[in-house]
């Protein structure tokens, strides 16, 4: 999956970097190598939380599909 992230440099030095399309999906590093790299890691954590959030009521079936 990609995804498309915005890096700001951060007012006391480093910088921030946010999902626009996972709201709340937040990170930063003191180089921009490293927020990226931090990124990725609070995505994975970010969409494993969702699917933990998946409730399934009777009579319905859960189904994943790859983009």
């Amino acid at each position: 999956m990609r995804f498309n992230v915005i890096l700001e440099v951060a007012e006391e030095g480093g910088y921030t970097v946010f999902v626009p399309s996972l709201p709340g999906c937040i990170s930063e590093g003191e180089t921009k190598e490293e927020a990226l790299k931090n990124i990725r890691e609070a995505i994975e954590i970010y969409l494993e939380s969702k699917d933990e959030d998946i409730t399934v009521s009777e009579g319905a079936e859960l189904a994943e599909v790859t983009v």
